[in-house]
């Protein structure tokens, strides 16, 4: 079923009408900083509020759209000073502070590529990609990079300049090129085909790999971004903010972009997230958008009546990432009075299926639709596609919008992406008669038991709606008579004590809503996850766990 967008709507949404559905426009010159920052510079919003930043101390430092500009052409021109311009590759470490959007635009101006880089990466995984991509340029904060200074010199050969607020002996003051005035710098502006963006993925299946995109990834996400925030980001009070690090899509693309090219405030601060944290500081700056994983609202889920403890303006969650399940969703809707729309791809290629509630119903549980002017089939290992309703990976055209440049320095792994005339995504899912998708998991997290398949979300979502069950992550364990049994992870609601009883009672809510083949053979308890640096539980490290147990113990029994 193709989702009927109004005719007035589609310029404003990149959209022409292509055959049955919709084609995603964009010009030749599109450009990130003309898309955000350089539509606000005129007289009528160039003294509007851009950044809302709320400090360690909690003192709130608000600078304009013109203030920005300002700041970012200054660091532009020390950069070109430092010999950096067209393609060249500046690694940014700054975490949700100002200065990381400054950055952006400033890289922007010179023509040059985005490094995203977490303060969540520990050293390795630092290391491994600034030689991965053999940075030349770094800017960062002491705070992060204070644990690395020692050894930089060996361990990042490539390195030449840092940048740093609260500076090191070597290092450039990175507040002072932001404050020295260039009046006669000239931007050189990349093209929509032009590189912008290197981000590293979170590493959940290995290194980080370095995912580039060009310029016109923005305006491809035009589409979407404004369906899931429920065709409202021009609402005259609109106030942005996600705890969701500017290194990663949901942060960077679906948040800090989006707000400017609204010409609306992105509200920050360096907090860690918790869900008292989040209510006070939406409460305190009027934040109405949010980007939210599905991991944080499930958080924010264990306050029961938040709309009774704080002064909250929110009324539009975006989230992805993970499947939200629908006991989730109803507590968004109906305690916490917002309206929420998923949606899912990933940083390779994005966007593909989600919800708008403006234009079409959603469906508990439901990923929702194909967006327009994304194709999006389901298929088997051949690359045939599957009916309505049965079970398949996820793939896209070869030609998507939101489709990535490539691997840095890998195409074998970029080869590995394309299956025919289509990009996978290695996900499974479930297709309705309504044109509705359902998530069924990673291929690679499908649990093979006694000749069944059993996808790990279905189960997690059951799990998730017993009252006992805060979080969860449902993954297979190894089994000689069955090849692999159900196992749940579970964390569970304050007060709630493990026991057999409780086991049973959750294997009896999964088996008579589900199946019985279905419900979990084994449940574990813990008071934490191990969490993935963009904020998902991480499956695999459970997994890995799992196997490396069974090994252990198949080396017993055989001594």
């Amino acid at each position: 079923m193709t989702t009927s967008i109004p005719d007035h709507l589609l310029p404003w949404l990149n959209l022409r009408p292509a055959g049955a559905g919709y084609a995603v426009t964009w010009p030749d010159d599109a450009n990130i900083f003309h898309m955000t920052l350089g539509r606000h510079l005129g007289k009528a919003s160039r003294d509007k509020p851009a950044m809302i930043f709320q400090d360690a101390a909690g003192q709130t430092h608000v600078q304009t759209f013109a203030q920005v500009d300002h700041a970012a052409r200054n660091l532009a021109a020390t950069l070109r000073d430092l010999g950096y311009g067209r393609g060249s590759l500046i690694g940014l470490h700054n975490g949700q502070h100002p200065d990381t959007a400054i950055a952006h635009m400033a890289v922007c101006k010179l023509g040059g590529v985005a490094v995203t880089l977490s303060q969540l990466y520990g050293p390795d995984t630092v290391r491994h990609a600034l030689n991965d991509c053999a940075l030349s340029v770094i800017l960062t904060d002491n705070g992060a990079w204070g644990p690395m200074r020692k050894t930089a010199a060996q361990d990042f050969p490539h390195l030449k300049h840092i940048l740093c607020r609260d500076p090191g002996a070597g290092d450039i003051d990175l507040g002072r090129a932001m404050t020295n005035d260039a009046p006669g710098f000239a931007p050189d502006y990349g093209r929509a085909d032009d590189p912008a963006l290197l981000m590293y993925t979170s590493g959940s299946t290995g290194k980080p790999k370095g995912i580039l995109h060009a310029h016109r990834i923005l305006a491809a996400y035009t589409p979407s971004i404004n369906l899931f925030f429920d065709l409202s980001m021009n609402d005259p009070d609109a106030v942005f903010w996600s705890p969701s690090d500017w290194a990663w899509v949901g942060g960077l693309l679906d948040m800090l972009f989006p707000a400017w090219m609204a010409g609306r405030p992105i509200a920050t601060s360096l907090d860690r997230f918790s869900a008292a944290q989040a209510y006070a500081f939406m409460s305190r700056h009027k934040v109405t958008h949010t980007f939210l994983a599905p991991t944080a609202i499930k958080r924010l889920a264990q306050t029961p009546a938040p709309r009774n403890d704080y002064d909250l303006a929110l009324r539009v969650i975006c989230t992805g990432g993970e499947a939200l399940a629908a006991e989730t969703l109803n507590w968004a809707e109906t305690k916490l009075g917002v309206v929420c729309n998923e949606f899912y791809g990933m940083t390779e290629v994005n966007h593909l299926i989600g919800n708008c509630a403006a234009l079409y119903p959603r469906r508990p549980g439901s990923m929702g639709r194909a967006y327009p002017g994304h194709t999006v089939q389901l298929v088997d290992a051949d690359g045939a596609a599957v009916a309505d309703g049965e079970p398949g990976e996820i793939v896209t055209l070869a030609t998507s919008p939101t489709r990535f440049l490539g691997y840095l320095h890998n195409p074998e792994k970029t080869a590995e992406m394309h299956l025919g005339s289509y990009l996978r995504t290695h996900d499974l899912a479930v297709r309705d008669a309504d044109g509705y998708f359902w998530y069924k998991g990673r291929a690679d997290d499908l649990i093979k038991s006694s000749g069944f398949r059993i996808g790990p979300a279905e189960v997690e979502d059951c799990l998730l709606s017993h009252p006992s069950v805060a979080e969860v992550a449902v993954i297979g364990k190894p089994d000689a008579d069955r090849g692999a049994i159900v196992k749940a992870v579970v964390k569970l609601t304050a007060g709630v004590t493990a026991d057999d009883a409780l086991s049973n009672a959750l294997r009896d809510h999964v088996k008579t809503r589900l199946a019985g083949y279905k419900a979990p053979r084994e449940f574990t308890y813990v008071d934490r996850f191990d969490m993935t640096s963009s904020g998902k539980i991480n499956r695999r490290a459970l997994r890995e766990a799992e196997q490396k147990m069974s090994e252990r113990q198949d080396g017993q029994n055989a001594d």
